[in-house]
């Protein structure tokens, strides 16, 4: 995998290089034409809510080099200790999505959302190439071409990668090898020449492949060198493929007063755990797993979700107001196919099992705008079953929320066939309300700040207990907390904090580090006559000590676990990082202490995290 990735990038860095060379577009004061002001981007539900904006490409340094900003979800998470592992967000996140969903998230973070693009509006092609290479295996790269093909019409593909080697344990699956992850994505935006219609389609697709080895014994949890550490499992993995296809219309019936719009989404999703050879102690019973449902020596676990969801609705827009009106019908399917033993003749086969879901949901919006002042309403319906429902008010740099959403539980949580769990539930739905307060705004020309405080009510919810089965909690369970954003300049000297502080004292299932640091401190200057924009700093990320939840692979799920405390380990991380014209390159020593402070760190129990590692990351951008 390695080398072809290698071949590849100098294949695009030479094609790139020769056609910037050949093809330099320059005007008579010798002046480049093509530049970052000519390569524009803008997402639909800009153009949806009436907002036209056309924002120049992203070519900024800042966070370049921090690795949550390699995906497609920068929040703060908890992983299995190395790139592009099974995940889950730290800090409490209120639900989203109502009615049928399939529940399986850990790999979002690393696929393209459909829903989420950026489509682009460009005077020349655009490509650009970006590439992290770290000392231990580990491994991001994308490559992203995209070119207006008519003024009003642009199309786009992008490439992505992740790899990396494991770091502990003995594996006999592909080396030294764990993760295997290709995402694809082609887009495209059309705008008409009288400007009444436009036209988003996009395709995606992952294939993420995990090896899976279960953590490491506890009795090697003290251990210094970990890639010694004998783990759980040694034949297993996980495998994931998405695909979505994405389209939304929108047709101006009477300017931005009154809009049709219309989406449509098919998006499939596959997983398959496999376990070649389980592990069992003398008394039959299996090492990892709480049981075996079948006298089979290996694991053949497969599900098969398909959704489609059609939106069509009605929006308008001007100065003092904005609306939206819609329904959604959504039309699911999940199948499972899991491989057993015959009765008759004892010989493997697959059981297989499905279920259908058709739902039908109205929504809408209703903002009100008065200069500084916004007073917004928001909800959507599932009929007889699920809603989400939530009010908004600002003024200048305060804004309060309010919201409250219902909604069933996921297929998973519902209904499971394997080789190692089987349910059925009938759980209620679960409620959370939500009461939040924000106050965001520059303090002179030097600071930034911006505070917020949640309090969260949560009714029935559905959680994984401590033998990763699901339970919902009876009681009622209350999660409040502050989150502090800070960024203060002294000449080019920069300090940036994010604390968070969660109270989960009255939610004893729900578990989160009462309080979470992540600082960075660093110079940022130009040098060579503005040639060169560079900065150098340290950052450094720690939670304080909590009973973080554990990973059970089959299921793909974090659940409860009761003997494991994850105690806190500042991860600091030492980083150089330039602009040279349009190329962005930056040098890192991460975890810099790991192998002064044994015996390292764990991010999930059982699962250490990076040691000391060299890495550096490109980022080149081509304008023509």
């Amino acid at each position: 995998m390695k080398s072809k990735l290698l071949a590849v990038i100098w294949l695009l860095v030479g094609l790139a290089g020769a056609q910037q060379a050949q093809s330099q577009i320059v005007d008579d004061t010798t002046k480049v034409l093509y530049s970052p002001r000519t390569t524009l981007q803008l997402f639909e539900n800009d153009v949806l809510e009436g907002r036209y904006l056309l924002q120049r490409i992203d070519t900024s340094i800042n966070n370049m080099h921090n690795e949550r900003f390699w995906y497609h979800d920068t929040a703060h998470y908890q992983h299995l200790g190395n790139v592009g592992t099974a995940s889950k967000a730290i800090l409490f996140r209120a639900p989203n999505k109502i009615g049928a969903r399939l529940g399986k998230n850990v790999f979002d973070r690393y696929a393209y959302d459909p829903h989420r693009f950026n489509y682009y509006n460009t005077r020349s092609p655009y490509s650009h190439i970006f590439y992290v290479q770290g000392q231990r295996g580990e491994q991001v790269f994308e490559a992203t071409h995209t070119r207006n093909i008519t003024p009003g019409w642009n199309a786009g593909v992008a490439y992505q990668i992740i790899s990396g080697n494991r770091q502990i344990g003995v594996s006999n699956l592909r080396r030294d090898g764990y993760l295997s992850s290709q995402a694809v994505k082609a887009f495209t935006h059309y705008r008409s020449e009288n400007e009444k219609y436009d036209l988003f389609a996009n395709f995606t697709h992952l294939n993420h492949e995990q090896i899976e080895f279960g953590g490491i014994i506890p009795g090697e949890a003290n251990r210094f060198l970990f890639q010694q550490a004998l783990t759980y499992l040694n034949q297993a993995s996980t495998r994931e493929f998405r695909s979505n296809y994405h389209l939304m219309h929108i047709y101006k019936l009477a300017g931005e007063n009154l809009k049709l719009f219309h989406s449509f989404d098919w998006g499939r999703q596959r997983d398959i755990f496999q376990d070649d050879a389980i592990q069992r102690q003398n008394n039959g019973e299996p090492v990892f797993y709480p049981r075996v449902l079948t006298p089979l020596t290996r694991t053949d676990d497969r599900t098969a979700y398909r959704e489609m969801e059609n939106v069509a609705g009605v929006t308008g827009n001007n100065k003092l107001s904005f609306y939206k009106a819609y329904a959604k019908f959504r039309n699911s399917k999940l199948d499972y196919r899991v491989l057993s033993i015959a009765q008759q003749d004892s010989s493997e086969r697959y059981n297989e099992s499905n279920e259908s879901l058709n739902q039908l949901f109205v929504g809408g919006e209703l903002r009100l705008m008065y200069g500084q002042a916004l007073l917004s309403f928001d909800g959507e319906f599932q009929m007889t079953n699920d809603y989400k429902v939530g009010a908004t008010a600002k003024l200048g740099p305060l804004q309060g929320r309010v919201s409250r959403v219902l909604r069933s539980p996921s297929l998973i949580e519902q209904r499971i066939i394997s080789n190692h769990f089987e349910w059925t539930n009938n759980f209620n739905n679960s409620v959370t309300d939500r009461l939040e307060a924000t106050f965001a705004s520059k303090l002179g020309e030097r600071q930034f700040v911006r505070l917020t405080g949640h309090f969260n009510h949560i009714k029935r919810h559905i959680y994984f207990d401590t033998v990763a089965v699901p339970r919902q909690y009876a009681d009622n369970q209350q999660v409040f907390g502050v989150e502090l954003q800070h960024h203060i300049r002294f000449g080019k000297i920069h300090f940036e904090n994010f604390v968070a502080y969660t109270n989960t004292s009255e939610a004893p299932v729900i578990r989160i580090p009462e309080w979470l640091f992540d600082s960075k401190l660093y110079f940022e200057g130009a040098l060579f006559r503005n040639a060169l924009i560079g900065q150098f700093g340290v950052q450094v990320y720690s939670p304080t000590a909590y009973r973080a939840d554990a990973y059970m692979p089959v299921t793909q799920q974090f659940h409860l676990q009761n003997s494991f405390n994850i105690q806190p380990y500042p991860v600091a991380d030492v980083f150089i990082t330039a602009d040279i014209k349009n190329l962005n390159v930056f040098l890192k020593m991460a975890n810099i202490a790991s192998d002064l402070t044994a015996p390292g760190y764990f991010s999930t129990p059982y699962y250490p995290g990076m040691r000391t590692s060299f890495v550096f990351g490109i980022k080149w951008m081509f304008f023509d």
